[in-house]
């Protein structure tokens, strides 16, 4: 029963990844977190991990199928690369509860810009 619900978490989670262009975390920590009975931390954690491979497969379909503006898609990757090394370094010290806190807020934020 655990297999299918990590395929299942899978399932949902590259399909956000494919769609919404890595939003497969969105995903992914609250169905490890719920179905999974995973820590804040781990789900976290394992979310960014399981984004790479994702991120890989989507950016090459959408390199050979859609002009993608490659200069700008550098200097951001530049800096993501900046930022995930940092996120990845506070993630540690951020306790459980200020890390849904902060996840929860930058999921409303994202809906309501979506929204609006």
């Amino acid at each position: 029963m655990k297999n299918i619900k990590l395929i299942i978490t899978g399932v949902f989670t590259g399909l956000a990844n494919g769609i919404f262009g890595s939003g497969g975390g969105t995903i992914a920590v609250p169905f490890m977190e719920r179905l999974l009975n995973i820590n804040a931390h781990k789900s976290h954690a394992t979310a960014i991990a399981l984004i790479l491979p994702l991120s890989i497969i989507s950016a090459t379909i959408y390199i050979f199928n859609i002009n993608i503006p490659v200069k700008e898609t550098i200097f951001i990757s530049i800096g993501g690369i900046f930022g995930g090394f940092l996120g990845a370094k506070l993630l540690p010290k951020i306790s459980g509860r200020m890390l849904h806190i902060i996840f929860g807020i930058f999921m409303l934020l994202a809906s309501a810009k979506m929204i609006l």
